[in-house]
């Protein structure tokens, strides 16, 4: 099932931000201002914790990046932050992304969220899944895991989901089922 302009598209723009965030921390972790005043359970090469970040530019979209914790491991060239959450505010709409955790790959700049994701904008899309991709290379934000997808209307699940920055489309794969309440004008405009 295609989805055409689904506001999924924004969630590719949420996952760069990630890598921006990211890139910043540990840039930021090299300096003197790391906590360090508890041992660190894993073998991270840096810890902070209370990560709070938040950008804004003319003309672009604001966002905040909140998480309990971040561990830098520069051997395998990854950070993982915990209790991701990412708000971003543009003209049209904001948009809320959270996740139990939050992995980017320093060198290819992919990003993994798993643990209870969702996505939420202020217009009523919403999103859950398990895990939720990024491949940089391929703008492209992807799972293999169950998704459920409301919007004012209809409920869709499926088995898996795939977006691509530049092709406008979202792509709900596997046996698809759609939940519509309100009758055909429900669905109306919404897919396709």
């Amino acid at each position: 099932m295609h989805m055409r302009r689904l506001p999924l598209i924004i969630l590719g723009c949420v996952v760069v931000f990630i890598s921006v965030v990211v890139v910043s921390l540990v840039t930021r972790s090299r300096g003197p201002r790391v906590h360090t005043s508890e041992p660190a359970p894993s073998k991270a090469d840096y810890r902070i914790k209370e990560v709070h970040l938040q950008e804004e530019e003319p003309g672009k979209a604001r966002w905040q990046l909140d998480a309990e914790s971040g561990e830098i491991f520069e051997e395998q060239r990854k950070t993982i932050m915990k209790k991701v959450t990412i708000r971003i505010n543009e003209r049209a709409r904001d948009w809320t992304v959270k996740g139990d955790e939050g992995e980017l790959a320093r060198d290819t700049r992919d990003v993994e969220l798993r643990g209870n994701v969702v996505v939420v904008s202020s217009d009523g899309l919403r999103l859950e899944t398990s895990r939720l991709n990024w491949t940089a290379k391929d703008q492209r934000a992807w799972t293999d895991q169950p998704v459920m997808v409301w919007r004012p209307g209809v409920v869709v699940r499926g088995q898996g989901f795939e977006s691509r920055i530049s092709e406008e489309v979202a792509t709900i794969k596997g046996r698809v089922r759609a939940t519509l309440s309100g009758g055909p004008a429900a669905l109306k405009g919404k897919a396709s």
